[in-house]
């Protein structure tokens, strides 16, 4: 049997596969960086949570507080948590950028088609609520899986999701109460809907985060009444029931049925 096309199709598949790693790391240098993690000067007691070698050593277990409690919160809210992110924890501007490849923010998140997913987080603005966001970002990915997640879901329900497990903007914890007060930042951020976002204006990344503070911050509060005005509706099992259709297959709009316009028909029942 002769065996030369099959080493021609290999070499040919290989040399594609190459091709397309460089690529990926030449566009998106922040997941070659990430992947060589281990490689770096930053410092790991268990291979997961990684700290900057400019970080006292002191300051370690109150990091890792957060980091715990912040896992607590995604481990309740999607009833179980698949994902395990490796944790990057940043000292200087210099080395978040070379990670997350942006000098703002907090924290960041990247997940991977190949399963593997970081968590960037800027240790001078690190809180629970930070890492919690971004936690929920790569356990969404982790729950109905990459493709689905970046083709499929759009940034303001991606946000929104994570906005509940971050309480920096809405500190209430109980579904009415918490859709109550996203709705009061909602009106202040837009003018009491005078500067409206529609959701089909916010669904990609650069749609949502693309423009000043104020139509981020909008965003996020658009993001974020719809969300949690969704979840009360759908009550206790409602996110589980959306995941599971997700898994199965269902498409998005399918899986989460009609958005709400922003005035909503049951407002003035749930605020009585």
């Amino acid at each position: 049997m002769n065996s030369q096309p099959i080493r021609k199709v290999t070499k040919f598949l290989l040399t594609g596969l190459i091709i397309l790693l460089g690529s990926l790391f030449f566009l998106y240098p922040q997941i070659l960086y990430c992947e060589l993690i281990s490689l770096s000067s930053f410092k790991s007691e268990n291979g997961k949570l990684y700290f900057s070698p400019g970080i006292s050593s002191k300051k370690y277990s109150s990091l890792k507080s957060s980091v715990a409690q912040a896992e607590a919160r995604v481990d309740s809210f999607y009833n179980g948590r698949k994902s395990n992110p490796k944790i990057i924890i940043c000292q200087t501007p210099q080395e978040y950028q070379t990670y997350c490849s942006s000098t703002e923010g907090a924290g960041c998140s990247i997940g991977t088609p190949w399963g593997n997913s970081y968590v960037i987080l800027n240790a001078q603005d690190m809180n629970t609520d930070v890492v919690a966001h971004e936690m929920s970002h790569i356990e969404l990915l982790g729950q109905i899986g990459w493709w689905k997640t970046t083709t499929d879901i759009p940034q303001w329900f991606n946000e929104g999701l994570a906005l509940m497990l971050d309480r920096r903007f809405v500190s209430e914890k109980e579904p009415k109460e918490r859709y109550k007060a996203y709705r009061y930042e909602w009106r202040y951020y837009t003018r009491n809907g005078r500067d409206l976002l529609l959701l089909k204006d916010i669904s990609t990344m650069r749609e949502f985060f693309e423009g000043d503070q104020k139509h981020v911050m909008a965003a996020y509060m658009t993001a974020g009444m719809e969300v949690s005005y969704w979840l009360l509706f759908r009550k206790d099992a409602g996110l589980q029931r959306f995941i599971s259709e997700m898994q199965q297959g269902s498409s998005f709009g399918k899986a989460y049925g009609p958005a709400n316009p922003h005035h909503f028909k049951d407002s003035k029942k749930i605020s009585e």
